[in-house]
């Protein structure tokens, strides 16, 4: 039973509270408790979702990851969860999953089970393919933002697009370069995407990335029709700069980058730098 929890990574459905984004930035209209609540569910849903694709990913990764000094660790690649067992409950939680997100709204199912398409389609060949593996991840970022906005009934705005891709751009890029970097020669039989990036190339577009980010953000605070109501929005610029340089910090000084959730759990300055950004913006929005 632990070795199956630890495969559905339970860590990593930190990223999906990406969701939540949508009703954080719109705190100053009302929000009945079924909103919150609808939030909530589909938060949960999109952890089932998570879970279930983690599972395939390890099942059809499990030769690769035992020639990686960290992922070998992982249950199915040391021997210690049966293929058939991941794939019994991948199975289970995938359909269920996307059955129950119907039941929120035929938006919200439809997004759910867009996102559950493309990361199989990552897990079985996106992540092979060179700049396609990185655009996937942010993919999968924006439509967690979309689905959490449809449901509680917010309009999309395009800036939570905009900052939403380049944020995870911006991620997806520095874990490419840690992953080379960790795996060096023998990057390529891990994935064979890594075969076709450099470090200085993957420099490169992580500060083409980098700058886009914050350009992007800043102009969100100064002319969004949320930032038009509350102008002090700009004062949350200082923690989002920190954040970006403080990753790049850990990807060029520490060599980590490779599993962004986990820099975020453990690196304690910038958890409290997400912290202090996601308390200042709903603080703003509510009082500003």
């Amino acid at each position: 039973m632990r070795a199956l929890l630890v495969s559905l990574r339970p860590r990593q459905w930190v990223k999906n509270l990406v969701l939540f984004a949508g009703i954080l930035f719109t705190l100053d209209r009302p929000h009945p408790p079924g909103d919150w609540l609808r939030a909530g569910a589909a938060f949960g849903l999109f952890c089932l979702l998570s879970g279930a694709v983690y599972l395939f990913n390890d099942v059809a990764d499990r030769e690769q990851d035992r020639q990686h000094p960290d992922k070998r660790r992982r249950p199915i690649a040391a021997g210690k969860l049966a293929p058939a067992v991941a794939l019994a409950v991948g199975t289970g939680l995938a359909l269920g999953g996307a059955g129950a997100a119907f039941l929120l709204g035929l938006s919200f199912g439809a997004a759910a089970l867009a996102y559950l398409l493309l990361t199989f389609a990552y897990t079985f060949w996106l992540k092979h393919a060179v700049i396609l593996d990185v655009l996937a991840l942010a993919t999968g970022f924006v439509l967690r933002a979309v689905a959490g906005a449809i449901a509680v009934g917010v309009e999309i705005s395009p800036w939570l697009l905009v900052c939403t891709t380049l944020g995870a751009l911006f991620l997806g890029l520095g874990k490419r370069r840690a992953e080379l970097t960790t795996l060096q020669e023998e990057a390529g039989k891990h994935r064979s995407s890594l075969e076709e990036y450099t470090p200085e190339l993957l420099d490169q577009m992580i500060t083409v990335v980098a700058a886009s980010t914050l350009m992007a953000y800043a102009l969100y605070t100064f002319t969004s029709q949320t930032a038009t109501g509350h102008r002090t929005l700009m004062a949350t610029i200082p923690f989002v700069i920190y954040g970006i340089f403080r990753y790049l910090f850990l990807v060029h000084t520490r060599n980590v980058g490779g599993s962004p959730t986990s820099e975020l759990l453990e690196d304690r300055p910038l958890l409290l730098c997400i912290a202090l950004w996601g308390i200042a913006c709903a603080a703003i929005i509510l009082w500003g």
